[in-house]
């Protein structure tokens, strides 16, 4: 075994000059003096200077030079030294087993390193001279293949951008499953929301710069990047050629094998067509050996779906928590019913792009009821799905010949749970059930094959045999008989030369040195027939050989090594079957991922007590007793309190019919704009949220946690809820509020839907009421969207007597003589004070504050003219 040998060094030695150190850096040395192997290693790190060269030497795959130091540093290994060459000296060096470089390649790609890895492509045992050695991957953030370094729910996508002015291209994709899309736009806003919604692992992007290829980590900037591109992602500049029109529209077009772009609908758009091509020209550039089979290139545009900006994912907490940025607590976690790896990936897109067309909103729910209704169905469903494992991924793997054979039995096992899944369907009547009918023949006999080609449990590694079942291959079967009839002969040896030769301690031993040979004690040593030849002498013992022997020996060797690179020949002709049919497994994969994703719906929905949502075109909402799903899976069963809303509607709901008889606003008209009051902990920011959260899975079509709802179609959902001080930017709380809300005014529509809280509150409260005042009255009068504003300005309460379409809510109390008791119900009317000194009081501020407090507060009421002078100075314009 090759291990890291030497005394550790300090990783900070870089000196060339100081012979007592090894070095770091091969750019100061003569190279013709390093060693033959060395000088390899600096001709491939040349090749790839902007990665993690990691060299395979025996059983270790080792770094050297700088390289050696870094990884030293990030994975916490100890940095020793290597000879270099007589008249170099030693090298700084450090390695990890072979067994082990998946988990230490994971640590590095996630801190953001890109890794060249260094292979042994020839057996050193055959080998003459120098092992043959090869880069046989280039692992990068956004190139991930294997298992272990993905996240099973997720997708990890590369993306590429190309800039031009305020105009913009972007393609990404997904290589583990194929996706492959793109889009352009011209608000570079626009750009930067779509990468934060994608969290792309890796960002390409082509530049001048001098230092092509090299790899910006999260957090690090350069001055060749873009500014509208958050910096908390890997960015890899590269070289403007492959981004050029011209190379990116052939590469697709050989890609995809079309005469047109025409077909690949990305014909009108240069610069995803650019971004695109500059995507294809990166992986094959990192996937030299195993090139990737993707998915036909999709074009989309940001209005094809509900626009929501990174402020309202945030703040709506889909996929993580505010307060500590966990996927316990998100709308995720409690919505994630999914049995596969496949529908978790599903759900997390449909969230993060909810849609606008009612048909296809209707399709989902369509299966969602059916499901519902149909419980027994339900049920086979999810046990079915659990045993199907992830096709996309093992399809994505097999296809870029990076499976196992574990991989080919996982997916042979789950092709096969397709014709089962068509039948437990067969009788469904809902569009995405129906999806899975029907079962291409192709890939029912390509589980048969696979099944009956490889064995139960196979070996992790491909060249060591073990995988192939008998009964395949009529060669592979005559070379393992002889390779039994050559081990039995062996076995029978020991007995058969005792019977001859009469010498009862005579035994047949084998080890690596000196292969199998025949043990005889020296006592013995003068019975021994003269066929006999000696090849060792011990203490002892005497050992032999034979002619015979050297001869089966020989034979049993090289059939192992034959039979081993057979098996291998056929499992990788297996693999290859399986890539052509890529596209065919991965069609059936997206269907199974959408039924998984609609049959967890379905449960959520039956246990949790939701309802179908009525949708249409109209800009109604229209929500009975609905519950906020996060908060109430969260809290004793039967302990949220449910609330109803009412926006959007010109008439009144008590002229509705069915609709709204059991609406708590019948008498009332439903406004554009509800201003709500009460008091702080009451549950006002819980009710916006809980609005947003029933809109937003409406139109992503599950149904939602509500007695009834009826709801138009939203363009964007906007949210201004809390807000903290951004230091990078140097922006305070309010300025942080104020440009929120600023985008908010100049975006919406009447076909939004706007929950505001607290606007106006960082500031001095005359500014702050009059912006408040302002923001609410431009809402209401000039975009007219739907809005529901929380403030704690009773002043606001005048509007809804000025505007006709604003009206007044409130988060109620029960006053007792010496405490408030939330009831967490949203009433009609406005309150007339916010309990904020009780609000102290139940967090535990001393008695003294609290009574002093009041006092305060009596003599500001008895001062302030505040809400008198604006709705005069109102009414005189």
């Amino acid at each position: 075994m090759n291990v890291p040998s030497s005394a550790p060094i300090s990783p900070d030695s870089t000196s060339a000059n100081q012979t007592s150190q090894p070095h770091t850096d091969y750019h100061q040395l003569d190279r013709t003096k390093l060693s033959p192997m060395y000088q390899h290693y600096v001709q491939v790190k040349e090749q790839y200077p902007h990665t993690l060269l990691l060299y395979r030497c025996g059983d270790f795959f080792e770094t050297f030079f700088q390289d050696a130091v870094i990884v030293s540093r990030e994975l916490e290994l100890v940095l020793t030294s290597k000879h270099g060459g007589n008249e170099i000296g030693r090298v700084a060096m450090t390695g990890v087993p072979h067994h082990a470089l998946e988990r230490y390649c994971t640590m590095l790609v996630e801190k953001g390193y890109a890794i060249a890895i260094c292979d042994q492509v020839e057996d050193a045992a055959v080998a003459q001279g120098l092992v043959r050695r090869e880069v046989t991957r280039v692992l990068t953030p956004g190139t991930l293949l294997d298992e272990g370094m993905l996240n099973a729910r997720r997708n990890n996508f590369l993306a590429a951008v190309v800039i031009v002015g305020n105009h913009w291209g972007l393609a990404y994709a997904d290589i583990s499953t194929g996706e492959f899309l793109t889009t352009q736009g011209s608000n570079l806003e626009h750009l930067t929301q779509e990468l934060i919604r994608l969290q792309p692992s890796e960002v390409l992007v082509p530049t001048n710069a001098p230092d092509l290829g090299s790899l910006l980590r999260p957090g690090e900037t350069s001055e060749h990047l873009p500014s509208c591109l958050p910096t908390q992602f890997c960015y890899a500049l590269r070289s403007q050629t492959g981004f050029s029109h011209s190379e990116a529209r052939q590469r697709l077009l050989e890609q995809f094998k079309v005469r047109s772009l025409e077909g690949l609908g990305c014909d009108h758009l240069p610069l995803a067509v650019r971004a695109a091509g500059g995507l294809l020209d990166y992986l094959e550039d990192t996937q030299k050996e195993n090139p990737v089979p993707l998915q036909s290139l999709r074009t989309y545009t940001l209005t094809d779906y509900l626009i929501l900006d990174h402020q309202t994912r945030r703040n709506l907490e889909i996929t993580q928590t505010v307060r500590d940025g966990t996927f316990h607590g998100s709308l995720l976690w409690a919505l994630d019913k999914t049995s596969t790896a496949m529908g978790g990936r599903a759900l997390r897109r449909w969230f993060l792009q909810p849609l606008l067309d009612l048909k296809g909103i209707r399709a989902r729910q369509d299966t969602i009821q059916e499901l519902v209704e149909n419980g027994s169905l339900r049920q086979d469903l999810r046990q079915l799905l659990r045993q199907i494992y992830d096709l996309e991924r093992l399809t994505g793997r097999a296809g870029s010949g990076a499976a196992n054979a574990r991989d080919l039995v996982a997916l042979a096992d789950s092709l096969l749970r397709l014709p089962e899944l068509a039948r437990l369907v067969e009788t469904a009547r809902s569009p995405y059930l129906r999806a899975l009918q029907k079962v291409s023949p192709i890939l029912e006999q390509l589980g048969q094959k696979l099944r009956a080609h490889l064995v139960e449990s196979p070996p992790i590694y491909l060249t060591e045999g073990g995988l192939i079942r008998d009964g395949v291959s009529p060669q592979l079967d005559q070379m393992r008989a002889a390779a039994v009839e050559d081990q039995q002969w062996i076995a029978n040896l020991e007995v058969d030369e005792k019977g001859r030769t009469g010498i009862p301690t005579l035994r047949v031993g084998f080890n690596k040195t000196f292969g199998y040979y025949i043990s005889i004690s020296r006592t013995k040593a003068d019975q021994v027939p003269d066929n006999y030849i000696r090849k060792q002498t011990l203490t002892n013992e005497e050992r032999f050989i034979t002619p015979e022997l050297k001869e089966r020996e020989a034979r049993i060797l090289t059939a192992r090594e034959d039979l081993n690179r057979l098996e291998y020949e056929i499992f990788a002709q297996l693999r290859t079957e399986v890539g052509e049919q890529a596209e065919l497994i991965r069609n059936v994969s997206r269907a199974v991922a959408a039924a998984d994703v609609l049959c967890g719906f379905a449960e959520v929905a039956v246990y949790q007590g939701y309802c179908r949502p009525f949708m249409d075109e109209g800009r109604e909402i229209a929500i009975i007793d609905g519950r906020h799903p996060v908060v109430e899976q969260s809290l004793p069963a039967g302990f949220f309190v449910p609330n109803s809303t009412q926006l959007g509607s010109k008439e009144e709901q008590g002229k509705q019919g069915k609709q709204g008889e059991n609406s708590p606003y019948t008498s009332h008209p439903s406004p554009d704009l509800i201003i709500l009051t009460g008091p702080n902990a009451s549950g006002k920011s819980c009710y916006l949220r809980q609005v947003g959260l029933i809109q937003l899975m409406a139109q992503v079509g599950s149904f939602v946690p509500a007695r009834s709802a009826k709801l138009g179609i939203c363009d964007r959902i906007f949210t201004r809820v809390g807000a903290v001080d951004d230091l990078a930017t140097g922006q305070s709380t309010f300025m942080v509020e104020m440009n929120e809300t600023a985008n908010i005014l100049n975006h919406a529509t009447p076909k939004s839907l706007v929950l505001l809280d607290e606007i106006g509150r960082g500031t001095a409260t005359f500014d702050g009421l009059s912006i408040a005042w302002a923001v609410a009255e431009y809402l209401a009068n000039e975009i007219q969207s739907r809005t529901i504003f929380a403030t704690h300005y009773h002043e606001l309460n005048e509007l809804a007597s000025i505007l006709p379409n604003v009206a007044n809510y409130q988060v109620t109390v029960k006053e007792l003589p010496d405490q408030i008791i939330f009831l967490h119900q949203v009433q009609p009317g406005g309150a007339d004070k916010s309990y904020g000194i009780e609000a102290g009081r139940l967090a535990g501020l001393p008695q003294s504050v609290i009574q002093r407090a009041k006092q305060v507060m009596g003599q500001i009421e008895q001062h302030s003219k505040i809400a008198i002078g604006l709705r005069a100075g109102v009414q005189e314009d």
